[in-house]
């Protein structure tokens, strides 16, 4: 079956932050829901955690790095599930369900195979 990955956008927050407590519920609720077709995910600290990387000069120059995000941006990518399902039709009856896509948006594409 193909494999999606379905990317969730939301505020850029620290969900292991108490006051976020109510919304993982409903995260975890999905996962319960959603177990047959997760084959992964995670949330994501927030984007400035983020550490950039780049080789300016291509293969074999040096790595420069900058802290934060590439882009500032209202919306963050924040999490991200690995979904096995028989089509593009079921990743995204799938994806509807992530609470992300209620308050934010998610983000499906499908993956590909090594």
């Amino acid at each position: 079956m193909p494999m999606y990955i379905a990317l969730t956008y939301t505020p850029d927050v620290d969900w292991t932050q108490p006051e976020y407590a109510e919304e993982m519920k409903e995260y975890a609720a999905f996962g319960e829901a959603a177990a047959a077709v997760l084959r992964g995910g995670h949330a994501l600290y927030p984007t400035a955690t983020a550490t950039t990387v780049r080789v300016p000069g291509g293969k074999g120059g040096e790595a420069v790095t900058t802290d934060g995000p590439y882009t500032e941006t209202k919306e963050a990518l924040t999490g991200f599930y690995l979904l096995e399902c028989a089509d593009l039709d079921e990743a995204v009856a799938v994806a509807a369900r992530i609470p992300a896509a209620w308050n934010g948006a998610v983000e499906i594409r499908p993956v590909i195979r090594f």
